[in-house]
Formats: C-alpha cells, structure tokens, sequence
C-alpha cells in the first residue's frame, strides 16, 4: 500500500509530491481519476485540470470514471495510480458506498496499489471523513461517515490553516472536538503525507499541524519516520 494524501493543492505547490509519485509509479500503465467529489457538470473540466497537472508525470492516457458503478467495472491492477480529487467529501464518500467501488479502492491498496487523494480524495483516507464538516454541506444526507481508516485511526485534516479565518478558526474548533476521540493530522495546501510500506513522510513547504488530546501541535514536513515510530508519536498521550 503506498498512500498520497494531501491538504488540497495544485501546481506548484505540489510539485515535489509530484515529483515523488513518479518515482513510485509505473509510468508506462495509464492513471484512473475519480472525480466524484465535484459536481457532475464538472467533470470535463476536471479531465482537463488533470491533464494538465499531470502533464509532467507523462502517463500515456489519463481515464476518468464518471460513476461509482463505472469504477466497479475498471481492473484497478491496469491502472499505475488512482487519483482521487477535491470537492465535496460526502458526496465522495456516499458514491462511493453506493456500490461495491468503496471495498474495490480498499482491496486495490491491500494488494500493494497506489491512491493519491487531494483534499476531500485525502480525508476519505482517515477513521471517518468528519473532519470536513465544518466546512462541506452533507447535502446527500450521509449518515455512515467512516473512511478507509488508513492513518493509523487519525483523522485527516484538509487546507488548514486556511486564507478564511472564519473558516481556520471553525477547523480548529472541529479538529479540537474531534482530537478528544483521536488525532487529526492537519494538512496545508501545499503538504503530502506519505504512507508507503515501512516508513511516512510529510513532503511539503509549510508547517502541519497535529490536533490530539484537543491540544495542537505545529510541526515542520520533510522528515522520514518509520512506521511504527510515527504511529506511536500520533498516538501518543503527550
């Protein structure tokens, strides 16, 4: 399982989380992007952004499935990477549960896949996706919210600290309630955690933060940790 998570970026601000994708990736297989957090209006431009903030990585095609259903039907051992966009988490997460392609993407990591998720494709990743409510409209009614729990149960954090201080200042609250249950690893737009076999890294150009205990800590990416060693930092008392 190797896992791109990150706090919501693009272009330059990714370049380096890009960079190390490409070093992960089998380059000769295609990608399959999953647009299903954004509306469906959106979709055509959505493959066009993808298109063009891939277009370093030179995959020789990019598919986008525009359903869940049409991700059931996808053998995701064709595909190099998954790669699951922003929007809307509920939305996401509801899709995705609508169908058998929630188990597929999950299977797809165990047996040794690779899924960068941004933003709302991100905080699926972590114990449930509540992370977002401060901010997404659950417009769908979702009601189940748990995600992959792949984070060694920590929730995952997007786009914090924000440009909005209402909405900063509404992510600390819910990150704090939320951080009495577990920890919420906070991501900025421009930072990818990475979990990939025996060790995690953050690779970024600005401070994360760590919610646990409801008390935040600020620290700084670009570090390597083994695995084991990051999950009893996060899930440490102190």
């Amino acid at each position: 399982m190797t896992l791109f998570l990150n706090g919501g970026g693009c272009g330059e601000q990714v370049k380096e989380s890009y960079a190390l994708l490409k070093r992960k990736v089998d380059t000769n297989k295609p990608l399959l992007y999953v647009p299903l957090a954004m509306e469906k209006e959106k979709y055509p431009s959505c493959l066009e952004w993808i298109s063009e903030e891939l277009a370093d990585l030179h995959f020789p095609k990019i598919d986008m499935i525009t359903s869940a259903k049409e991700l059931c039907t996808k053998n995701l051992a064709d595909y190099a990477t998954l790669f699951i966009g922003g929007g809307n988490t509920y939305k996401l997460l509801a899709e995705l549960k609508s169908c058998n392609a929630f188990s597929k993407i999950n299977a797809f990591l165990e047996q040794g896949g690779i899924v960068f998720g941004g933003s709302a494709g991100a905080i699926l990743f972590g114990k449930t996706i509540d992370s977002c409510r401060y901010a997404d409209p659950n417009e769908v009614g979702l009601k189940e919210t748990s995600g992959f729990n792949k984070v060694f149960g920590a929730y995952i954090g997007a786009h914090y600290p924000n440009d909005n201080p209402d909405k900063t200042q509404k992510a600390i609250e819910c990150f704090t309630e939320l951080s009495a249950d577990a920890p919420v690893i906070a991501l900025p737009e421009e930072d990818t955690l990475v979990i990939d076999k025996n060790t995690v890294q953050i690779v970024g150009l600005k401070p994360y933060h760590l919610f646990k205990k409801s008390s935040a800590h600020q620290l700084e990416p670009n570090q390597i940790y083994f695995t084991q060693e990051f999950r009893k930092f996060i899930l440490s008392s102190e």
